[in-house]
């Protein structure tokens, strides 16, 4: 059944901070587009009825988060070298009643960086990798393709962050998270993938003062847009990057597969986002 009232989507739990809705809601606008995007908060063993059930109502695809993106893959019918390289999904596309996934967390989080840091090269030294999830696997497969000569990865259970090493190969070095400030002091870059920070989260407790100029240092987290670890960044002379740059860019190959056409990621954007 085709719909002329086009929609799509985020799932995830929490969802009530997305700033997703907004973003995809300013391209629709911009070009004309009669359709809509919206934030679900949908529970883990609600997932797979919803995914099926969303097509039926409109929904050419949505946007997969916290906690879901292990999950949206392996409840896919067909997912892309990419996401299944990652072992995750931040994309789905509805056909029919098929379920197709990709993950463009990788390429968004790149194209964050290199316009937030103007001059960054991975392979000049370590990354420092918080957290052992979705996000932080699409960040290590993308940062390893790049040329990051080693990923110091530390996440609060150590188990989950040696799965990655096994998966991914040796140029992974797992740190105790109890040891995350020696990782943050090693790295030449810093990347916190986890949602510690976040608004109605706790903070990301982890040692600070090995923050040093020459680092780049980025959260994945945008809502607040300037976290504690970003602060603590800049005071220390390093380059922070916030997290909404990797949102944006995450948002346009999605927003393409679904709407048909390619939006651009500018200030305008940016300021609508924001506002």
């Amino acid at each position: 059944m085709t719909h002329g009232f086009p929609l799509a989507g985020v799932v995830g739990r929490p969802i009530a901070h997305s700033r997703s809705p907004r973003l995809h809601r300013h391209w629709l606008a911009r070009h004309g587009i009669a359709g809509d995007y919206v934030a679900m908060e949908i529970g883990e063993g609600d997932l797979e009825q919803v995914l099926r059930i969303l097509p039926r109502a409109g929904f050419r695809g949505v946007n997969v988060t916290i906690p879901h993106k292990m999950a949206a893959l392996s409840l896919a019918d067909e997912a892309t070298d990419r996401a299944r390289q990652i072992g995750a999904a931040n994309l789905l596309v509805f056909e029919g009643n098929r379920i197709l996934a990709d993950n463009t967390d990788g390429e968004g989080f790149l194209n964050s960086v290199r316009q937030g840091a103007p001059g960054w090269d991975p392979s000049t030294g370590a990354a420092t990798v918080l957290g052992a999830g979705g996000a932080a696997r699409a960040v290590i497969v993308t940062l390893l393709e790049a040329g990051a000569p080693e990923i110091l990865l530390t996440n609060r259970t150590r188990a989950t962050a040696e799965g990655l090493r096994d998966e991914f190969g040796d140029r992974i070095r797992v740190f105790d998270w109890v040891k995350a400030g020696n990782a943050v002091e090693e790295g030449t870059m810093v990347v916190n993938t986890t949602s510690l920070g976040m608004l109605g989260n706790p903070e990301l407790r982890v040692p600070l003062d090995g923050l040093r100029p020459g680092q780049v240092v980025t959260d994945l987290v945008y809502s607040p847009l300037e976290t504690r670890l970003l602060q603590q960044a800049r005071k220390a002379g390093a380059q922070g990057v916030d997290g909404l740059g990797m949102l944006l860019h995450q948002a346009a190959p999605a927003f393409e597969r679904w709407f048909g056409l390619r939006p651009q990621v500018d200030d305008a954007l940016r300021a609508a986002v924001l506002a």
